[in-house]
């Protein structure tokens, strides 16, 4: 993590002591977080990350600003703070009201921000099984909460087996995600994730794929997936704002054959897209820049 937080209104040093005991959304998870690519100075995909936060505050009773420019200006300040251009940033929203346990200084909500060096996520990965991970009946599945303790958990077990990360499955035996990325199947020139109803989260990345990245000869699309079909697959692949579209080469021990062409071609229109977004806002000084010297 960098030097520099944005708590509220202000950019504190990440050692200084700027929460409290009475805070229960800390306590009790409650609040919501998107993770961001920083690109050049840009957040990308910002809209569909506000939007999608807004989405789950109100469905956990999070308070939440209703101007997007109101958590946008804030983190362009926390950029320019670390010189973070170039980075993975974590807002989240957090629950100040409610129970027992709510502090005493009356503020509905707290806003936090970080940043951090990109990761190297390395060119593949390989993935181990969780079953019963995701409950897809629950009213609140598919929404973005800070209790992420589940998903740390299984991924440290992953790890500890020299795992990179861990497909979740449903009460029903069917593949939803993984504790941090969505995850998508080849065969031939279609692309297949799972759908919603798995209890996956609508991840960013795996919406810009569906609704807005387009190759020619290729079909990506919902459907409901198990393990045999990744078995069977010419090639999977992981998604999130982080890692962009990550090949996967092993499942549980079993290799992927990695033979098919589309997630070369589908990250490659990523990558325009990115860039593209990424000029459109810079020429609308809609981004963090460096301050004068």
């Amino acid at each position: 993590m960098h030097r520099y937080i944005l708590h509220n209104d202000a950019i504190c040093d990440a050692s200084e002591k700027v929460f409290t005991a009475g805070q229960v959304g800390l306590l009790a998870g409650w609040g919501v977080f998107s993770t961001l690519r920083v690109h050049r100075g840009v957040l990308f995909a910002y809209e569909r990350h506000w939007e999608r936060m807004q989405r789950d505050a109100a469905a956990l009773h999070v308070p939440f600003p209703s101007d997007p420019e109101f958590i946008r200006s804030r983190l362009h300040r926390l950029i320019q703070a670390n010189q973070a251009y170039e980075a993975t940033l974590r807002v989240a929203v957090v629950r100040n009201l409610g129970g027992l346990w709510q502090g005493p200084d009356g503020r509905p909500f707290d806003l936090i921000g970080l940043t951090a060096d990109l990761t190297d996520w390395g060119e593949s990965v390989r993935l181990t099984v969780q079953p019963q991970a995701r409950h897809a009946a629950c009213p609140l599945a598919g929404v973005k909460i800070l209790s992420w303790a589940f998903n740390l958990t299984w991924l440290e077990q992953a790890q500890q087996r020299g795992y990179d990360e861990v497909i979740l499955l449903n009460e029903r035996g069917e593949v939803s995600e993984c504790t941090s990325a969505n995850i998508f199947i080849a065969r031939g020139d279609r692309v297949l994730t799972p759908p919603l109803s798995s209890g996956c989260l609508p991840g960013i990345t795996r919406a810009l794929l569906l609704e807005e990245i387009r190759v020619p000869g290729i079909r990506v699309e919902e459907q409901t997936l198990h393990l045999e079909d990744l078995a069977e697959a010419d090639e999977v692949f992981i998604t999130s704002s982080t890692r962009d579209l990550l090949p996967v080469r092993e499942v549980e021990g079993i290799p992927i054959r990695r033979q098919g062409h589309c997630r070369t071609a589908l990250a490659e229109a990523f990558q325009r897209y990115i860039e593209q977004y990424t000029s459109e806002r810079l020429a609308t000084g809609v981004a963090a820049t460096p301050s004068p010297a």
